[in-house]
C-alpha cells in the first residue's frame, strides 16, 4: 500500500539542509522517488528543466543506488540527468551545477549525521542551496504525488542519462583562489583526515600534484565512518590529533563526510574551534588579501565576527542558521567571507555553498604566508579583540521538553541568576545577549530531533556557568 498524504508530510520533510531520514525507515527508495518526482513536477513547472540537473552523491550506504535511481527518474520525465561517476564534495557539485548551467542539483548526503543516515539536498542553478519558497514548493509538489499516485514505476531513458566527472574542472577552480606557492615555500608538515567521505583524491591530491608533502588517513570509502558520525568535532579527530603530535607536525586538516565542512588541529594536537578559524580568515582575507565586501555569519557564530567588521569599518550580516541565506550575499558580492560555528564558510566569488576543502587550503594559506603557529594566530586574535570561548550543545527533545521550553521562550526572562538581558534576537530561535560579549542561544535543529544551545563567553568559566545557566532553563 503506498503511504498516504499524512506520511508523506511527516517523512518527507526539507529542514535546514534539505530532507534526512533514516535508511531502511523513512529514506526509502519509494520515497526517494517520489521525492524526486515531486522535484522534477516542480522543475517543470518552473521551466528549469530544459538545462538538465546535476545528480551526486556521498560515501554514505547506497547513496550511488539512490542518485542512480533518481537520474532514472529525472530521464523518465524527459529531464537530462547529469550523474557523477563517484562519490563527490558538496562544493564540487554546487561548482560543477554553476558551471554547466543546469537547473539545479539532486545531492544525496547527510552532511555529517550518523551513519544510519542518508538525506537528499535540493540545490538552484547557482549552486546554492534552495531558499524555503523552493523547498516549500517542492514539499507540496512531494506530497501531490503521494497523494496521487498508488505506484511510481518508471524506467530509465539512458539516452538523457549522462556521466559526468567534476573533479578536475573544480581543483582547477581552487588553483586560482589559493597561493601554493607560498604553502610550498613554507615546507610545512600537513596531515589530512577525509573522514572516509568524499575529499578522498580531492584535498589530498590537490596538494600532493602540487608537490606538498602530506600525511594521509581515513582516505578511503567507509559507509560506517569508522563507527562515528563524519563530523569535524574534537571527538572524532582524536586520531588526527595523535598523528600530528606523534609526527609533530605543523597542521591537521580534516573535512566532514561531504566535505562542505572543515576542521583544524594546531602544532599543539590541539583542536581549533570553527569559531576562531573563520575570525582568523576574516582578518586574513580583509587585511592580507585586501578582498572586497563586508563580512557574515548566522546568528549561532562568534561575535569576534563582529568586533572584526567594526574595527574594519565593513558591514555585518547577521543570517538565519542555515547556509542558503549566506549564500545569497554572495551571490550578490557583499561580503568577502561568510561563516558559520557549525564549520562552514565561503569567500568572495568562490561558490553560494560551503566548502571545507577551499577553508582548509585557506588555513594552510595563512600559515605559511604569516610565518605563524595557529595557536600565535589566536593569541594575536585574541589579544587584539578579547577573548571568546564558545560551545554548542544537542540536547534530546521530548515532547513535552519541546514545548515546555517553547513556552519559556516566549517570554524570555530579564534576568537569569544575575545576569541581565540587555537584547532579545529572533533571527532564528531565540538567542539572549548579556553583557560582557555574552550570549546564549536555543533553536530546532532542522535536520535532528534535537534542540540546540549555543553559549558564548570571554572565559573558560563564564563558559561553564553559562552552560550550566542553559540547561536550568531547559530541564527546570
Amino acid at each position: 500500500m503506498a503511504p498516504t498524504s499524512d506520511q508523506a508530510t511527516r517523512k518527507i520533510k526539507f529542514g535546514t539542509s534539505g530532507w534526512r531520514g533514516i535508511i531502511g525507515e523513512d529514506f526509502t527508495f519509494a520515497n526517494v522517488r517520489i521525492a524526486v518526482q515531486g522535484i522534477a513536477n516542480y522543475l517543470r513547472r518552473s521551466g528549469l528543466d530544459k538545462t538538465g540537473i546535476l545528480v551526486a552523491y556521498d560515501t554514505r550506504f547506497l547513496s550511488e543506488k539512490f542518485g542512480a535511481e533518481a537520474a532514472k527518474v529525472l530521464s523518465y520525465n524527459g529531464i537530462r540527468a547529469f550523474l557523477c561517476n563517484r562519490d563527490v564534495p558538496t562544493p564540487c557539485a554546487a561548482f560543477e551545477t554553476a558551471r554547466r548551467r543546469l537547473g539545479g542539483t539532486i545531492n544525496f548526503t547527510a552532511s555529517h549525521n550518523p551513519p544510519e543516515w542518508n538525506g537528499l539536498k535540493f540545490s538552484t542553478a547557482t549552486g546554492a542551496p534552495a531558499l524555503p519558497d523552493v523547498t516549500h514548493a517542492i514539499e507540496k509538489e512531494i506530497h501531490a504525488v503521494h497523494a496521487a499516485a498508488d505506484n511510481l514505476d518508471v524506467y530509465a531513458k539512458p539516452e538523457l542519462i549522462e556521466t559526468v566527472d567534476p573533479r578536475e574542472r573544480y581543483l582547477a577552480a581552487l588553483r586560482d583562489k589559493i597561493d601554493l606557492d607560498a604553502i610550498r615555500k613554507a615546507g610545512l608538515r600537513i596531515a589530512i583526515d577525509c573522514l572516509y567521505g568524499t575529499s578522498r583524491e580531492y584535498l589530498d591530491l590537490f596538494l600532493l600534484d602540487a608537490g606538498v608533502p602530506i600525511k594521509n588517513i581515513h582516505n578511503y570509502r567507509d559507509p560506517y565512518f569508522g563507527g562515528y558520525s563524519p563530523e569535524c568535532n574534537q571527538k572524532n579527530l582524536l586520531e588526527l590529533r595523535k598523528l600530528v603530535a606523534e609526527e609533530k607536525l605543523d597542521i591537521g586538516l580534516a573535512t566532514d563526510g561531504d566535505a562542505d565542512r572543515f576542521g583544524i588541529i594546531d602544532e599543539r594536537d590541539r583542536f581549533v574551534p570553527a569559531n576562531n578559524i573563520i575570525a582568523l580568515l576574516a582578518l586574513y582575507l580583509k587585511r592580507k588579501r585586501n578582498i572586497p565586501g563586508g563580512l557574515a555569519r548566522s546568528v549561532a557564530t562568534t561575535h569576534l565576527i563582529d568586533d572584526i567588521a567594526e574595527k574594519l569599518d565593513v558591514p555585518l550580516f547577521e543570517t538565519p542558521v542555515g547556509f542558503k541565506y549566506i549564500a545569497e550575499l554572495i551571490l550578490e558580492n557583499k561580503i568577502a567571507l561568510g561563516g558559520e560555528e557549525s564549520a562552514g564558510l565561503s569567500i568572495y566569488k568562490h561558490l553560494p555553498e560551503k566548502d571545507g576543502i577551499l577553508a582548509c587550503l585557506l588555513v594552510t594559506e595563512m600559515v605559511a604566508t604569516s610565518g605563524k603557529r595557529i595557536s600565535e594566530l589566536t593569541a594575536e586574535l585574541f589579544e587584539e579583540f578579547g577573548p571568546r570561548y564558545s560551545t554548542r550543545l544537542d540536547v534530546k527533545m521530548t515532547p513535552h521538553l519541546d514545548e515546555h521550553l517553547a513556552e519559556k521562550l516566549r517570554h524570555p526572562p530579564r534576568e537569569l541568576e544575575g545576569l541581565k538581558v540587555q537584547r532579545v534576537v529572533r533571527t532564528d530561535g531565540v538567542k539572549l545577549i548579556f553583557e560582557g560579549n555574552r550570549w546564549l542561544m536555543f533553536r530546532s535543529s532542522g535536520t535532528e530531533p534535537v534542540a540546540r544551545m549555543y553559549v558564548e563567553a570571554c572565559s573558560p568559566k563564564e563558559l561553564k556557568h553559562l552552560v550550566s545557566v542553559g540547561r536550568k532553563l531547559v530541564f527546570a
